[in-house]
């Protein structure tokens, strides 16, 4: 073992995995103190190692914390068994006490050092302090050492690593990332975005959108887990909350904040619906986020795959905002009636194009409003319509990237229906 190559071993590693070189160092001396542990030391005891980067040298140190007395309870050797005295002082004594009941642990003079003791050593010691012995210097290790050695600076550096990324992604919880697609497992999407790998589950995905590896693909980041035995970062397209990014990427107005939207009801692959308002007189909020010859709008259907998108305007008036979600059907009159339930009244000519095919256009405005929607036909209003009347039902998902609870409406509506009620 060379250590005087460490140092710039230690600067190519923080370089390629983007870890800060003390975390890099730290795993080195964690090992080399395992390696040394393994092969000249106890196995209860605590073994320190410290790398000195300017001059190379390497120094060890056996580590004890300082505790008082009533602390521990001290058993003379004689009186323990073998197995007991070379169990390390995290073990509890059970002392004659009752099960559950809490214990102190055993004094391990392997880990530990009295108070009384410690004092000798340096005046200021107290309960709690950490105390290190200087060790015979060794730099020749045995294979099974080594191994140890190995395995130890490479869990550290992947941890570190982990870590590493968490932090760089856990702002981006929320947002919009560009990813390339690069493998597929059990019908989940595995995306490289750069220092990670994100992955977006078959619930997240748009239905009837294809995928081909080596495409670059935006993704709406779902969550950033802290959990080794999972892809750290849960990507999706088919979250109703990508769209409102698309806009806010597409639109000035939404994000500068002159134009709000206010919900979002979406069908991935087949159909969006999105409220938007005006902060300022004189902004027509529709007009800004559809754009010139629908140029803005435009932009984010080709990103979702060609999926459709109404754009309507927000109102504080149920009837109203009920009408304008109906869109693009004209009605020709609404009734309100408790409970936000809605009956509203369609020439015949328009009845198809207001319920939808499958009752997806009701079944979206009445996700959007949050209302109850009964669209019936103004030449036959006692009638009631196959497929007319839709409801803003709550809906629970779990795809793997946990549980999702979708009722169809944006915390910002959800407060104002329970404002009204």
């Amino acid at each position: 073992m060379d250590l005087k190559q460490l140092a710039s071993a230690i600067e190519q590693i923080s370089a390629e995995k983007g870890i800060a070189p003390e975390k890099v160092l730290g795993a080195i001396e964690s090992a080399i103190a395992a390696a040394y542990k393994k092969e000249y030391r106890k196995r209860s005891e605590v073994i320190r190692a410290k790398f000195d980067l300017k001059t190379g040298d390497l120094s060890f140190y056996q580590v004890k914390t300082v505790v008082d007395p009533s602390e521990v309870i001290i058993l003379k050797e004689e009186e323990a068994p073998v197995e007991m005295r070379e169990k390390p002082s995290s073990a509890k004594a059970s002392e004659g006490g009752e099960e559950g009941e809490e214990t102190l642990p055993r004094f391990n003079s392997d880990r530990q050092i009295l108070v009384e003791d410690a004092e000798k050593i340096t005046s200021d010691a107290k309960s709690g302090d950490e105390l290190e012995f200087p060790l015979e210097g060794r730099s020749d290790f045995g294979r099974i050492a080594a191994q140890t050695a190995k395995q130890v600076v490479l869990q550290a550096i992947r941890e570190a690593e982990r870590s590493s990324i968490r932090e760089e992604f856990s702002n981006k919880e929320g947002e919009i990332m560009s990813g390339q697609i690069q493998r597929f497992e059990r019908g989940s999407v595995y995306v490289n975005l750069g220092r990670a790998m994100g992955i977006m589950y078959p619930n997240e995905s748009i239905p009837g959108e294809h995928y081909r590896v080596g495409d670059r693909m935006r993704f709406y980041v779902l969550a950033v887990q802290d959990d080794a035995r999972r892809p750290g970062i849960v990507l999706s397209r088919s979250h109703p909350n990508f769209v409102e990014k698309l806009f806010e990427l597409e639109v000035p107005e939404i994000a500068d904040g002159t134009v709000s939207i206010k919900n979002i009801a979406r069908e991935p692959g087949s159909r969006t619906k999105i409220a938007v308002a005006s902060n300022e007189d004189g902004i027509d909020p529709v007009g800004a986020a559809v754009g010139q010859r629908g140029t803005r709008v435009m932009a984010v259907t080709n990103e979702l795959g060609n999926e459709k998108v109404d754009v309507v305007e927000w109102s504080d008036d149920p009837a109203r905002f009920v009408s304008n979600a109906l869109s693009p059907a004209k009605a020709k009159s609404i009734e309100v009636f408790p409970r936000r339930e809605a009956k509203v009244l369609i020439p015949e000519n328009q009845l198809s194009l207001a319920i939808g095919k499958g009752g997806q256009n009701v079944r979206l405005a009445a996700k959007l409003t949050g209302w109850k929607i009964d669209v019936r036909s103004q030449s036959n209003p006692e009638e009631v319509q196959e497929g007319g009347v839709a409801a803003a039902e709550t809906k629970e998902e779990d795809g793997g990237s946990g549980k999702i609870v979708d009722d169809g409406m944006t915390p910002r509506l959800r407060e104002s229906l329970d404002d009204e009620e």
